[in-house]
C-alpha cells in the first residue's frame, strides 16, 4: 500500500468512499469535498492495486468552513488541524489503512506544533472510532450535543523532536 498526496483524479473514489461512510461524515458534493480538499493542510490518499483505498482530510485553524465541530473547537483551541473526516473503503477494513494515513499526517502535521483535533460520534455511536483514536494517542477534551448528534472531541499534542523542541 502506497500512501500518497491526493491528486485530481482521485476525486470520484474520494466522493464514493465518503458517500459510503454516511453517517459517520456528513455527505458532500463531488465540488464540496474538491473545495475543502484545495483549503486542506493535509489530504492523504492510501493507493491499493492502483486505486484509492481511503482518505484522511486535515484542515487547519482560521478557514471561513460552516461545520458547527470545527468551529467549536476553533473556540477551544487557537492553533490545530481538525481531522474533518477519514474513509477507507470496506475491502480494505482491518488493513491498518487509517493507521497509515494517520502517520502521514502525524509527519506533516507535528513539525508546526499544532495538535490534531476531532469529533467522534457518541449519537449515532461509532465506538470503533473512538477505540481506534484513543489507540493513536487522542483524548477526550469536551463533548457537545447538537440534537440530531451527539460528538466527544478528541485531541492528539504535537509529537515534536529533539530538533523542534
Amino acid at each position: 500500500m502506497l500512501i500518497r498526496p491526493f491528486q485530481e483524479a482521485d476525486l470520484p473514489a474520494l466522493r464514493r468512499m465518503n458517500t459510503a461512510a454516511v453517517p459517520a461524515v456528513n455527505d458532500l458534493t463531488e465540488d464540496a469535498l474538491h473545495q475543502l480538499i484545495r483549503q486542506s493542510l493535509a489530504c492523504p490518499v492510501a493507493i491499493a492495486q492502483d486505486r484509492p483505498v481511503g482518505f484522511l482530510l486535515c484542515l487547519a485553524e482560521g478557514l471561513a468552513y460552516d461545520s458547527r465541530n470545527y468551529r467549536h473547537l476553533g473556540q477551544m483551541r487557537a492553533r490545530f488541524a481538525y481531522t474533518d473526516r477519514i474513509c477507507v473503503d470496506d475491502s480494505m477494513r482491518n488493513q491498518k489503512v487509517g493507521e497509515k494515513l494517520y502517520q502521514a499526517v502525524f509527519q506533516t502535521v507535528d513539525p508546526t506544533g499544532r495538535s490534531l483535533v476531532c469529533e467522534v460520534n457518541t449519537r449515532p455511536p461509532n465506538p470503533g472510532s473512538l477505540r481506534f483514536h484513543k489507540r493513536l494517542g487522542f483524548t477526550e477534551i469536551g463533548e457537545a450535543d447538537h440534537g440530531d448528534k451527539a460528538v466527544v472531541y478528541l485531541e492528539r499534542p504535537a509529537v515534536l523532536g529533539e530538533a523542534q523542541a
